[in-house]
């Protein structure tokens, strides 16, 4: 295995699919307010083509502070929990209990991926750079949180629900209302499917005294709370939609996503956690993908 591939495998590079549409999103809405606000149009001019020029080149800062924060954070999360990785059947194969990368590989990584996303961010402008510690110190802080509470779900929901915000600041420089919705659903969204994913380590959680909510409540009350929380995901992107004025395309994509979220709750049953896989990579890969680009499309209708 060639080095990059044992680090994508390490930081599970594919999981990158959850939060990338909805930072998208937070970019073009930022894109979109940006042209209104300095009214300008499609004909090529000279500061038309400056401008398209600096949007390119924040989009390429967004990709990359993306890709490095949440690199940094998960390569610090398998860095943390090595020693419980490596007594957990299910995660015992992972690359740092296996020797495939060596603990202090790992945290060089996390601190290279660290430096390049406050680097990349100090190119954008200077809210994002004055805003980067505290988004470094959430995503880190998340992997300390199993250790003492059980509302460690919440804060890797509050991670990634940075995405869209940080992409929006990336464009704009302010904050805005609309973001800051779609912000809520990521938080509520990845919130309620982590716990779903948590599932499947309830026995092992409670040997190791490592919280989470289905060690705490069992597997029946956690799905209920999982449910709950994605509730609140589909309350808050049907919110955007109404504050947002969005058009029918917009509509159809909250089907989609409203739908996914609704089909992994029917597949995952207290007594039948077999397709919890399924419910975790392909439904929510699905309601984020599509969703996404169905929102992009119809910001530009």
């Amino acid at each position: 295995m060639s080095t990059v591939k044992k680090y994508l495998s390490l930081v599970k590079f594919s999981h990158t699919i959850f939060a990338m549409p909805f930072a998208m999103i937070g970019f073009f809405l930022g894109t979109i307010q940006t042209n209104r606000s300095q009214t300008i149009g499609l004909n090529w001019s000279t500061q038309t083509w400056s401008m398209w020029q600096v949007l390119l080149l924040k989009f390429f800062l967004v990709l990359v502070c993306m890709v490095t924060a949440r690199s940094a954070a998960m390569a610090f999360n398998r860095y943390l929990d090595r020693s419980f990785d490596a007594k957990n059947p299910r995660t015992a194969i992972r690359e740092i209990p296996k020797g495939i990368i060596s603990p202090n590989s790992a945290l060089r990584f996390v601190i290279l991926s660290s430096t390049v996303f406050v680097l990349a961010a100090f190119c954008i402008n200077p809210i994002c750079f004055f805003l980067s510690p505290v988004a470094l110190f959430v995503i880190l802080f998340y992997s300390f949180t199993k250790r003492f509470t059980a509302l460690c779900h919440l804060v890797l929901g509050l991670g990634l629900s940075l995405a869209p915000i940080g992409a929006y600041l990336a464009v704009t420089g302010h904050f805005s209302l609309l973001p800051v919705l779609f912000s809520l659903a990521v938080i509520f969204w990845v919130s309620g499917f982590d716990i779903i994913y948590a599932l499947q380590d309830i026995d092992f959680d409670q040997s190791q005294n490592l919280y989470s909510i289905p060690s705490l409540l069992g597997i029946k009350n956690a799905l209920k709370v999982s449910e709950l929380l994605h509730v609140l995901s589909a309350a808050a992107v049907i919110s955007a939609g109404f504050y947002g004025e969005f058009h029918w395309l917009y509509w159809v994509g909250i089907l989609v996503f409203c739908g996914m979220l609704i089909y992994q709750h029917t597949i995952v049953k207290p007594n039948d956690l077999s397709k919890v896989n399924i419910a975790f990579m392909t439904a929510n890969g699905i309601a984020s993908v599509v969703f996404g680009v169905l929102v992009i499309v119809d910001l530009y209708l």
